[in-house]
């Protein structure tokens, strides 16, 4: 018994619907199989460049180690140049002020300077210009003064004075 006026044709699973759906989960899950690379890729980028700036902080770190080691290190040699500079200026106007304290009349040939006194060499023309004019304020300066005297060829007299500060008696005056 034949319901039908065609003939009957074969039917298969694949017909274009489901080629269709077939189609379109393959592209979809290629599309989600190549977002998983792409991401994967980038988390895998994304670690290097981590490690990467973590040496790189690392070696910045060490660098401004360095770089404090150095600033101290020149602030300390800066303290030691404005000590010195300091010292010098000191000295500087002590000296001026040495022969701002020698009067015309006594000529000096050479000045020692210690650290706790002073040595001056040098010509007066008799003892009373020396005692007056030179030894009496060396006196209000040195705690010791010592002179002594010997005669030059021109009738002058040559003198040695040794000037010694108390090292004790500074420590006192600063407390």
């Amino acid at each position: 018994m034949k319901y039908s006026y065609i003939n009957p044709r074969r039917k298969s699973a694949l017909t274009e619907d489901m080629q269709l759906l077939i189609s379109f989960f393959t592209v979809t899950v290629v599309m989600l199989l190549l977002t998983y690379l792409f991401l994967a890729y980038k988390n895998y980028a994304f670690v290097v460049d981590k490690k990467d700036m973590l040496a790189q902080k690392a070696t910045l770190a060490k660098s401004v180690e360095q770089m404090q080691g150095s600033i101290t290190f020149i602030e300390h040699q800066k303290a030691v140049s404005e000590k010195v500079y300091t010292q010098n200026m000191v000295l500087k106007e002590s000296i001026k002020n040495l022969f701002d304290l020698v009067p015309l009349r006594i000529t000096l040939s050479e000045a020692k300077l210690l650290k706790n006194g002073l040595i001056l060499y040098g010509v007066t023309p008799n003892r009373d210009v020396y005692n007056f004019m030179l030894e009496a304020p060396l006196r209000s300066i040195f705690h010791r003064t010592y002179s002594s005297f010997y005669p030059d060829k021109n009738g002058w007299l040559r003198f040695v004075s040794t000037n010694y500060i108390d090292e004790e008696e500074n420590y006192q005056d600063e407390e």
